[in-house]
């Protein structure tokens, strides 16, 4: 799990060393993780260390950015779908790196479809994709099930990053 980053600037190390020192001398034996933290805040001249993070300039995460981050875990590196996400929010996100792999402006028959889901996951059931892709409304399909067609559409940011990292392996 990624820890966020917490930057500390220190005008005067003297001062934040003799701090330091002082609130480690009031400690009875090796302070815990939590705790030195909390000191070392407190020498940094902050309440406590969630005034410290409080404080702190990093970049908060959104729930799009989970929901991207979610959904990018269910990507190998070479941009293939190893299972299905559980939350119907990332599904459909998913969804977007399997409409960006459809021809633009094609008809297709069924067997085209299916081939391109089949290469892109790794689960083994384009049949699901494939539905999604229509439940989603990212494909259309005739009454008779014959013709799939791409919806042409710009995708979200969210997707859009998710479609430029998923095309791109590392």
């Amino acid at each position: 799990m990624p820890r966020d980053i917490h930057a500390v600037t220190i005008s005067d190390i003297s001062t934040f060393t003799k701090m330091l020192r002082k609130n480690m001398q009031q400690h009875d034996g090796v302070p815990g993780h939590t705790k030195l933290l909390s000191m070392i805040a407190k020498a940094a001249g902050y309440q406590n260390y969630q005034h410290l993070k409080a404080a702190s300039p990093g970049t908060p995460k959104t729930t799009q950015n989970k929901r991207l981050e979610k959904a990018l875990r269910t990507f190998d590196a070479n941009g293939v779908m190893m299972r299905w996400p559980n939350q119907t929010a990332v599904q459909g996100l998913c969804l977007w790196a399997f409409w960006a792999r459809l021809p633009a402006r094609t008809d297709m028959v069924e067997k085209d479809v299916n081939a391109i889901l089949q290469a892109g996951n790794s689960f083994g059931d384009h049949a699901l994709l494939r539905r999604s892709l229509i439940d989603h409304r990212l494909v259309t399909r005739t009454k008779d099930g014959k013709t799939y067609r791409r919806i042409e559409q710009a995708p979200p940011p969210e997707a859009a990053a998710l479609i430029m990292q998923v095309q791109r392996p590392s």
